[in-house]
């Protein structure tokens, strides 16, 4: 099948290797031919989709001003995939964190927000120690080598999860609070040469969750995200570059199938991942071509439903390693239009959120890529 955003727009993962090109460490490529820079900061607001910002415009006067360009995020379009397309310069079915959730073969379905089991909520960050499930060197680390200064600046909760130590490894971790000391510890980090800073805004992605995407919280949301950007510009050293990324848009979910309400989705099936938007379905030996033909059958058009060898050609993760193959599903579904697929008791709070991400749809694949000087 034809990808609904074509190949030719820019990946998430070419960001942070071009930022780091611009800063001078040849080893990387400036495949979106950016200027050079003395210092820099990736910005990634959790949730800011390019339809979003394009329709909320009056809501954040600062960002629509600024140059920007659309990036594709890759297939899930989910915050997990997008940390390890920032954290290693690659898509999903390289870095290998291919979804919310997903199948570890010999350990079971892994949450990788949580590095918990997605079936019972165990811990699993001494079965499956971050840095083997995600084993390629961090784009941190690379920078590091290549005599750069590099700082992740995010919230102090996240400084030290199985995610972090995945994606961020190779930086010196700055916990900040809100979005004053956000703001204050990236212009702080940016005043070393040659310095990378990775910032992280995780509310706007919260609030379209819980009250959906365009709702009037998430519009007040975009606002302070706004005022944000304008307090960075306006403090930027000067050569310094800001680039305001996202990883993933939004949809509101107006029509859902509960999964496990539906026998006939679970026949052969032996264990499901994903997200709502994007689905990893896990069947049992030999039951491969009766669980594609049921979920075909059932779901009809409103999903994108292909086998993983079909999904892996179709280029939805990317480049595919043999390391990362056999955690993609058997089978592989993404919701086109408003539709999820839920699990109303396994996944009782992911299933009862307004705002959903993770398919092929431009409203969730495309973020933008703002760019700023000092």
């Amino acid at each position: 099948m034809e990808l609904p955003v074509a190949a030719h727009v820019p990946h998430l993962g070419q960001v942070v290797p071009s930022v780091l090109s611009a800063l001078g460490a040849e080893e990387f490529a400036n495949s979106l031919s950016l200027a050079e820079a003395s210092s820099a900061c990736v910005l990634l607001i959790d949730g800011l989709g390019w339809e979003l910002l394009a329709e909320h415009a009056a809501d954040a006067p600062v960002l629509t001003q600024l140059a920007k360009s659309p990036l594709r995020v890759g297939f899930p379009a989910t915050t997990a995939a997008g940390l390890g397309a920032i954290g290693t310069g690659l898509a999903s079915g390289e870095h290998g964190l291919v979804g919310y959730s997903f199948e570890v073969p010999g350990t079971g379905v892994l949450n990788a927000l949580r590095w918990s089991s997605h079936v019972d909520g165990g811990d699993l960050r001494g079965a499956l120690p971050p840095r083997e499930v995600q084993p390629l060197p961090t784009t941190f680390e690379r920078a590091a080598a290549a005599g750069i200064t590099t700082s992740v600046v995010s919230s102090a909760k996240f400084a030290d999860t199985a995610l972090t130590r995945a994606t961020q490894s190779g930086a010196r971790y700055v916990g900040v609070h809100a979005l004053g000391d956000l703001a204050a510890c990236v212009l702080h980090c940016l005043e070393a040469r040659p310095a990378f800073c990775w910032g992280y805004h995780s509310e706007l992605d919260m609030m379209g969750h819980i009250y959906g995407p365009g709702s009037a919280p998430w519009r007040m949301q975009l606002r302070q995200v706004d005022r944000l950007v304008e307090s960075l510009v306006d403090g930027l050293p000067p050569g310094a570059l800001l680039a305001v990324v996202a990883d993933h848009g939004m949809v509101t979910v107006e029509g859902a199938l509960d999964i496990d309400e539906t026998p006939a989705l679970l026949g052969g099936v032996r264990a499901i991942g994903g997200e709502v938007r994007a689905r990893h379905v896990y069947s049992e030996a030999g039951a491969e071509a009766d669980v594609l033909a049921a979920w075909r059958e059932v779901i009809g058009d409103r999903a994108w439903i292909l086998p993983r060898d079909e999904a892996v050609e179709a280029g939805w993760f990317g480049p595919v390693s043999d390391r990362v193959r056999p955690r993609i599903g058997d089978v592989v579904a993404a919701a086109k239009g408003r539709f999820g697929l839920v699990r109303e008791l396994a996944e009782a709070v992911e299933s009862s959120l307004v705002g959903q991400h993770g398919s092929l749809t431009p409203a969730e694949q495309l973020v933008p890529l703002v760019l700023a000087r000092g």
